[in-house]
């Protein structure tokens, strides 16, 4: 059996709390460091696209790497340039995800250095998601501002 529709939604939800952040951020933003060693806000969006991109390949080849292809350095500064890039990505992600659709989650698996269900793939990219929504909440609570509604709700 492959991805259920209920999983499907709850991707959808998961998904649309980038939406949000995204629509209260500005270019400006972007550029917020924590201080240190940490990267901005801007790099923090990029890398999870990157996260994205190497889900969808696995999905597509069933195997997953963390190598990272050389992405547009104007994404880390742009609001209109990342919301495009998250766009097209989910889009791609939806058709890869769509396309095993007949495939069993549980005995298809995923190499990424140790072997993940196919189902347990799925889920885990949505955990990264979750995990870039509690960063992104420590660089919106360091600049003071407030939490879009859904991120408040979910992530607190």
């Amino acid at each position: 059996m492959g991805i259920s529709e209920g999983e499907f939604d709850i991707l959808h939800q998961t998904q649309a709390i980038r939406g949000e952040l995204m629509n209260i951020l500005s270019d400006a933003d972007l550029t917020f460091k924590l201080p240190g060693s940490n990267p901005t806000l801007g790099a923090i969006c990029r890398e999870s696209g990157q996260v994205e991109q190497s889900y969808i390949d696995s999905f597509k080849t069933l195997k997953q790497s963390f190598a990272y292809a050389s992405v547009d350095p104007a994404l880390d500064t742009s609001v209109a340039k990342l919301n495009d890039w998250f766009q097209r990505l989910d889009a791609d992600l939806e058709a890869a995800l769509i396309a095993l659709k007949d495939r069993d989650t549980q005995t298809t698996i995923v190499e990424r250095g140790f072997p993940m269900p196919l189902g347990a793939q799925f889920h885990t990219y949505r955990e990264a998601l979750l995990i870039f929504y509690g960063k992104a909440t420590c660089y919106l609570r360091a600049m003071d501002r407030p939490l879009p509604k859904q991120m408040s709700g979910w992530i607190g």
